[in-house]
């Protein structure tokens, strides 16, 4: 079978290292997706071990469509039977690009109706209750060639299942664990989020240290499956506590807001690692040791603060980091000035997605550090 793995631009070849890592085969590397090989026990790992991907869809069916026509013929080909039940609810997601077929409402409507058909032919009846488990078909277009796939996860994969509690404008978790694993960060090297909101990269760093697979403690909708063999989630699920790894790593989250550090405090706890957390502002930030890694993701200037106060922040920033030379800095944020303001050239800059912003990851490396590029 074969699957599609999506993520946010910019982290393709992440989200692909990832993959392999897992031993799965890619098949293509493209904007935004990854298209991949395997079975269901495939299929079950990459839901569950996937920190930087935002999806995971099983592809039942492609053809060249370039009206409706087309459209509807092509889904109706397919055997919708092998994978929805009579009494299944059918949520069709759309998405088009570059198509003739653009209206994405109209696909979905089509989509829907090619599906209804299929199943009315195949169990023999002309109405369908809906009233079980839910089966999300996404139909995407991409240069007329139809796409038709289930999706494996039902709530994206940024939704791990520890972070019940927010704070203002959160990071999310497949941004924040992107961000970790571009600032190559391992287990040996102390971690620092000074400005860590509702600790989300914390968090990640602490699991990718534990090795843990960060889809453990919540479900997925494959799981509801009934056509597929086997026991893969099971079977996953079992391998991936196997090889949980019992240290505790050197992370250090601090914010100048009670509140946060509390919610953080929460979110470790469920997530299931151990962090330390500081209440502190960043003019009073001590490193805790003489070298590592920091991340962090600032306000902007368009969410929480005011634009003078966000510069003066970054402003602020500097003066303490300079402090801290043998330490890599990694820092996240949509302002367009960020290095004028901040006084300082990035040694490496990556234009990243955050909440529908376009946003550039600067990264600042130790005088003597983790140069590994």
């Amino acid at each position: 079978m074969r699957f599609i793995a999506t993520c946010k631009m910019g982290l393709e070849s992440v989200a692909a290292d990832e993959l392999r890592a897992l031993g799965i085969e890619i098949e293509s590397v493209s904007d935004a997706k990854i298209i991949f090989a395997g079975g269901y026990f495939e299929m079950a790992k990459a839901c569950l071990w996937l920190r930087t991907a935002e999806r995971v869809l099983m592809i039942v069916g492609e053809f060249h469509a370039e009206t409706f026509e087309e459209l509807y013929s092509g889904v109706r080909a397919i055997r919708w039977k092998d994978y929805i039940g009579r009494n299944s609810f059918i949520h069709v997601n759309g998405k088009s690009a570059k198509s003739k077929l653009f209206a994405v409402s109209d696909c979905q409507s089509i989509t829907k109706k090619a599906i209804v058909d299929s199943l009315f032919a195949a169990y023999h009846v002309n109405s369908l209750p809906e009233k079980g488990e839910e089966i999300i078909v996404e139909v995407g277009l991409l240069r007329d060639e139809a796409t038709l796939a289930l999706d494996c996860c039902g709530a994206g994969l940024s939704r791990r299942g520890y972070r019940t509690w927010n704070v203002a404008a959160p990071i999310a978790e497949t941004l924040g664990a992107s961000i970790v694993t571009l600032a190559r960060y391992s287990s040996d090297i102390p971690l620092v989020d000074p400005m860590c909101g509702s600790g989300t990269m914390p968090i990640e760093a602490a699991m990718i240290a534990r090795n843990m697979a960060p889809g453990l403690i919540r479900s997925f909708a494959a799981e509801k499956w009934a056509f597929t063999q086997g026991r893969p989630f099971e079977l996953a699920r079992s391998e991936a506590r196997d090889l949980v790894r019992d240290i505790a790593p050197d992370i250090l989250g601090s914010d100048i807001d009670p509140h946060a550090i509390d919610v953080c405090k929460k979110h470790a706890k469920k997530a299931g690692v151990t962090v330390r957390w500081e209440v502190k502002p960043l003019s009073e930030f001590k490193a805790p040791a003489e070298s590592g890694i920091i991340v962090c993701n600032p306000p902007y200037g368009e969410r929480l603060m005011e634009k003078r106060e966000a510069e003066k922040l970054y402003r602020e920033m500097r003066r303490v980091f300079d402090t801290l030379p043998h330490w890599d800095k990694n820092i996240i944020t949509s302002h367009k000035d960020f290095e004028r303001i901040y006084g300082k050239k990035a040694d490496r800059r990556r234009k990243l997605s955050n909440g529908g912003m376009t946003c550039t990851l600067h990264r600042y490396f130790a005088e003597e550090g983790f140069i590994r590029e």
